[in-house]
């Protein structure tokens, strides 16, 4: 069976093209462009990872990914968070922080390797 994969981010080609490169790769992918239903989503699609936008309409990537984190149900799942901002590992060990940060713009290799470690993990 297939991983899951959950990308969540509001710009439509940066999820086109994540879908693309993830589906080639053997992965199942959901895709959602706000972060509304995120946590509903996770519920009911049970995703192996999610990549999550930092900056999203209706919500901030930092708060869903710390209501993943602080969940007793969904703390051991794998986050990586999407981000331009170059500063943001620094905040990398705080409570509730994501597994891993994917800096905006990233090449394929990036990508698919760093998906690949956080299944792993």
């Amino acid at each position: 069976m297939s991983k899951k994969i959950m990308i969540v981010d509001d710009n439509e080609f940066m999820v086109e093209v994540m879908t693309h490169i993830l589906l080639n790769k053997g992965y199942d992918v959901i895709a959602l462009y706000d972060g509304d239903e995120v946590i509903n989503q996770i519920k009911t699609d049970t995703p192996d990872l999610v990549i999550l936008d930092m900056r999203l309409p209706n919500a901030d990537g930092r708060d869903i990914c710390k209501a993943i984190k602080l969940n007793n149900a969904t703390k051991d799942l794998r986050v990586i968070m999407c981000t331009g901002n170059e500063d943001f590992r620094l905040s990398m060990n705080q409570q509730g922080s994501p597994d891993d940060v994917l800096h905006k713009p990233f090449d394929v290799d990036s990508l698919v390797n760093m998906v690949a470690v956080q299944l792993a993990a």
